[in-house]
């Protein structure tokens, strides 16, 4: 007879592979992302002499999502990254400070409107 316990541990690492192979797919998918951040935040910063804060932020968090990929698809984790978790929150820059526009004063109009 097989032994339960062997069947179900092989059926666990057949599902880790498959998992283990559609994040690696996506590990490929979220470079791409992220070198398209790095260049667009390069501009950003040539152009207006400071980073965008967005980007910052939205490029910390895909970071943090590629860390959580490699950590799961090496064994140093056995907790499945997003959509299985919450996306990472961006955490605060340590480099330069964000440019930052400031909102449009709002006109004001003592008349009424025209129909």
């Amino acid at each position: 007879m097989t032994d339960p316990h062997k069947t179900l541990e092989r059926e666990s690492i057949v599902l880790r592979i498959l998992w283990m192979v559609l994040f690696a797919l996506v590990w490929q998918l979220a470079e791409l992302v992220l070198a398209g951040v790095v260049l667009l935040q390069l501009g950003y910063r040539i152009i207006y002499s400071a980073p965008n804060a967005s980007l910052l932020g939205f490029g910390d968090s895909l970071s943090q999502y590629l860390a959580q990929i490699g950590r799961f698809g090496t064994f140093n984790s056995d907790e499945k990254p997003w959509p299985f978790q919450d996306w990472p929150t961006p955490r605060t820059p340590d480099g330069e400070v964000a440019h930052s526009i400031p909102p449009a004063p709002h006109p004001v109009r003592d008349e009424e409107p025209k129909l």
